[in-house]
């Protein structure tokens, strides 16, 4: 592929509800550009960017991939992310790198979910927006029903720049109404060009006074209106496709190869070098910086750093400088990726988007750049994960090599989460949804021959008390020679919530030796990891040392620890055990219509409801509840609100367990240790 210059570039992703038809239509634009020399189909597994087993086997996407085509000397780097919500880390990578986002839209479905939530991510990242009303070939698709739609969901911005030729059942072509030429073949031209003339004079002050003076604009500034328009948000353009008939997608590149916003037309980016001051990135200015937004391991290739070019250039054969690291990278080949396969060039200009082999220090998110002048470009945040699962190893050799395997995957998707419960002793695999684990644990197989066991993490509970004791235990062994002997005395009593273990002494006369108090202390401390009930580790406990003996002889450190420890396990006992449970705290964002089904939920789930704030159509409830009750609660909130709720979750503080439920803990954990033993 040749070398392109910045101006001749177009970054385009393509968003959608799961099922619109992007990758299709990716597929389409490939073929039509003459870039591959046959469509491949989805329910073949022959598709460009859908190349990973799971993909195939799934029928939707499940990761980024690029599908670069050219259109009259102009690149169009066209990005497919998932529409799917359990892979919204590639999304989020994609619209990083993206320039303009083209949201697709079924035109038998109409307006969905994932439709909405994209259209907010990308307006929340300042990304131009046009919409692509795609399967205008199918049953029951109809144009202008999903025009009304998209008007009434997502604004009176969206206006056509195209129409469907053909009756509603039979889509023949399309008519553009940027073309004086295609007057005649709809009557219904003049019509939308008056709307699309109205929208597009807004772009710009000078369009508008001509408007108002003229009534209408001439050809050359109804085409600046819609690209400015564009550019600044003001117009969103809708454009009409039937992907697998290829229907449609010539005038769509065209479109976008004219209008898209080139990088230099893009905001600069705001850069921090290595004293934390901004610097103006853009790619007419700034010191090279390229920002990797997206990391595969290829089973042949290794790791594959997929990477925009902010500033300047990245060529091969070249040194750079890792500015998150502080590492140096040696860049061998530099590749346009299509798809899995791999095209080599010598360099990318600023503004394109490439690949790159085995780095060995760069993650996503970080920057390459030139030592001298390190700066690192910011990227967007990728979503904390709201569903878990423990994961273990199936076999002995998988658990020599899962630590390692868990970690690459981790690099790949950065919306996934793997950490070690040390309270549970479990290893916990954090993500997006059920989906998304699924396909994590198929990808640990098939990428690194490691086979994993999920399950239901188990909560970590914590034990303390609800009375205050005095404890006393003596320690005496006799067995030969010097005999054991330590005897102590504590009182115990029960501290707020979340203030810890605490350890006083206040023993007088000397009846415990000063030598002997760091192992009474050390016996406490052991004492704590295990309580008497769930054998969960014991919190917000007091323990005083108030008295005890010792013996000239038998007396010894370990003497006392021991002691300690049997009189500690004595007064918890004496003083009201209970559970404690994580209680989290919630925001919970669903459409009003679902809110009242919500409030019920978590009533079911033990759930206290802070407060409700609506707004545009949403509530957001403010709630806690006890994470035992809400381990699935992405699976379910999902299923009462048809995807169209989120919520952000964390921990708040430990509470006791009701006393019905502690019976049943206190039973799986005896049920447990005897397993164990």
């Amino acid at each position: 592929m040749q070398i392109y210059a910045t101006d001749a570039i177009r970054n385009i992703v393509l968003l959608s509800h799961g099922g619109a038809g992007k990758t299709t239509l990716a597929e389409a634009m490939l073929h039509t550009s003459g870039a591959i020399s046959r469509m491949g189909r989805i329910e073949d597994g022959a598709t460009t960017t859908d190349y990973e087993s799971e993909e195939i086997e799934r029928r939707t996407s499940v990761s980024l991939a690029m599908a670069p085509v050219e259109v009259g000397g102009v690149k169009l780097n066209i990005i497919d992310v998932p529409g799917y919500a359990d892979f919204i880390g590639d999304a989020v990578s994609g619209l990083a790198a993206a320039d303009c986002a083209a949201i697709v839209i079924s035109a038998v479905d109409g307006v969905e979910v994932g439709t909405e939530s994209f259209w907010k991510q990308a307006e929340a990242m300042g990304l131009p927006r046009l919409i692509v009303v795609n399967k205008m070939d199918r049953e029951n698709a109809d144009f202008y029903r999903t025009l009304t739609a998209i008007q009434e969901r997502l604004g009176r911005l969206c206006v056509p720049v195209m129409l469907p030729q053909g009756a509603v059942q039979t889509f023949t072509g399309v008519t553009n109404l940027l073309n004086p030429a295609d007057l005649g073949k709809d009557p219904r031209y003049a019509e939308f060009r008056d709307a699309l003339t109205e929208v597009a004079a807004e772009a710009d002050d000078a369009l508008t006074e001509k408007y108002l003076e003229k009534g209408g604009l001439a050809q050359e500034d109804l085409e600046r209106g819609v690209k400015l328009g564009l550019l600044k948000g003001t117009l969103v353009p809708v454009l009409v496709t039937a992907a697998t008939k290829e229907i449609g997608i010539k005038e769509l590149m065209d479109f976008l190869a004219k209008n898209a916003p080139t990088p230099n037309e893009r905001p600069a980016v705001e850069a921090k070098d290595t004293g934390g001051k901004s610097v103006q990135l853009s790619s007419k200015a700034g010191p090279p910086a390229a920002l990797v937004f997206k990391t595969t391991a290829d089973p042949y290739v290794g790791k594959l750093s997929y990477l925009r070019v902010v500033s300047g250039s990245v060529k091969s054969d070249s040194q750079v400088w890792n500015a998150q690291k502080g590492q140096p990278e040696r860049i061998g080949q530099v590749f346009v990726m299509r798809g899995k396969h791999q095209e080599a060039v010598t360099q990318l200009n600023a503004g394109d988007i490439g690949a790159i082999a085995k780095l060995q220090h760069t993650n996503t998110g970080e920057t390459l750049c030139v030592r001298e002048t390190s700066v690192q470009v910011p990227m967007a945040a990728f979503p904390n994960p709201i569903y878990s699962v423990a994961i273990s190893p199936k076999t002995k050799a998988d658990m020599d090599k899962m630590g390692a395997a868990v970690m690459r995957l981790v690099e790949e998707d950065p919306s996934l989460r793997f950490t070690r419960d040390q309270a549970t002793s479990e290893s916990v695999l954090a993500s997006q949804g059920d989906a998304h684990i699924d396909v994590a644990v198929k990808k640990l197989k098939r990428k690194f021959g490691v086979d994993v066991l999920t399950a239901t993490p188990r909560i970590a509970y914590r034990e303390s008390i609800a009375s205050k004791t005095q404890a006393e235990y003596r320690h005496r062994k006799q067995s030969g020679g010097h005999g054991q002997y330590g005897h102590v005395v504590l009182d115990i009593e029960p501290q707020p919530r979340g203030a810890g273990v605490k350890f006083e002494v206040k023993v007088v006369g000397g009846s415990v030796p000063r030598e002997f108090i760091p192992a009474v202390e050390k016996g406490v401390m052991e004492a704590i990891h295990q309580g008497p009930l769930s054998g969960s580790p014991i919190v917000d406990v007091k323990a005083t040392l108030v008295d005890g003996s010792s013996h000239s002889v038998d007396s010894s450190g370990m003497a006392f620890q021991i002691a300690a420890i049997q009189c500690l396990k004595k007064g918890i006992q004496q003083a009201t055990p209970v559970i404690l449970e994580p209680v989290m705290s919630f925001k919970i964002t669903v459409p009003d219509s679902a809110t009242g089904d919500v409030m019920g939920d978590l009533n079911s789930k033990r759930g206290r409801v802070l407060g409700m704030t609506p707004l545009n159509g949403y509530t957001t409830v403010e709630a806690q509840a006890p994470l035992a009750e809400m381990q699935r609660y992405a699976i379910i909130l999902r299923s009462m609100t048809q995807g169209r709720g989120t919520y952000e979750m964390e921990f708040s503080r430990y509470e006791p367990v009701p006393a019905h439920l502690a019976q049943k803990i206190i039973a799986a954990a005896a049920a447990q240790h005897a397993v164990a033993v």
